[in-house]
């Protein structure tokens, strides 16, 4: 997450959605940015509202992704902490012991079909709705952007701010990743289709 008092301005970071790119071009152009320290970098904004009730009136945006290229970016990342972790790289290795849920999915899950079709299960994180991240009781957030248009998307909310436009530096990059409709089986489509219907009916998503 990502507030900025000055401006009245709320991000929400969805994960796997560009989000770390996102908020590092924010933070260089709004001045002021802070957090909050009780809330995780990827709250939803109903627990962002409970620690802080005045952001409500907030102009608030987040970021969604294609559901089925999100949870591909997902295993794409531990696949990565994997291999890095069996060649020894220092990073990766630091960050398997300290993270037990990337550990978990690396020491159980040995493809991306397991991974779809059994860590949602285990993982809340992995089985929850874009939607339910942006959508509150009193409405939902004011601006959701795509990860498939992300530029476009977010000169809207630097227009909307105010804010002068500077070339993204994109980080968090995966050159090698496959186009998603080349790795899934009807299987692990249908089932990311099931856990992600709010996503597909709010967003229309589509395979």
């Amino acid at each position: 997450m990502l507030i900025s008092d000055s401006h009245r301005f709320l991000f929400v970071h969805v994960q796997k959605t560009g989000g770390s790119t996102i908020d590092n071009g924010l933070t260089a152009a709004l001045g002021d940015v802070r957090r909050i320290p009780a809330a995780n970098r990827h709250a939803p904004l109903d627990r962002l509202l409970q620690l802080e009730p005045g952001l409500a009136d907030y102009w608030t945006a987040g970021f969604v992704r294609n559901p089925w290229a999100r949870m591909l970016s997902w295993w794409r990342m531990m696949e990565r902490f994997r291999d890095g972790a069996a060649q020894g790289v220092e990073r990766y290795v630091d960050h398997l012991q300290r993270n037990r849920f990337a550990a978990s999915i690396v020491e159980t899950y040995p493809d991306f079909e397991s991974f779809v079709l059994g860590a949602p299960d285990e993982h809340p994180r992995l089985r929850k709705p874009q939607i339910r991240f942006l959508d509150v009781p009193a409405g939902r957030a004011d601006f959701i952007g795509r990860q498939e248009s992300l530029e476009a998307d977010l000169h809207t909310i630097y227009d909307h701010l105010g804010l002068e436009w500077t070339e993204l530096q994109s980080v968090n990059i995966d050159p090698g990743r496959p186009d998603y409709r080349d790795v899934y089986t009807l299987r692990a489509r249908q089932r990311v289709a099931e856990l992600f219907e709010p996503d597909l009916r709010a967003f229309d998503y589509e395979f």
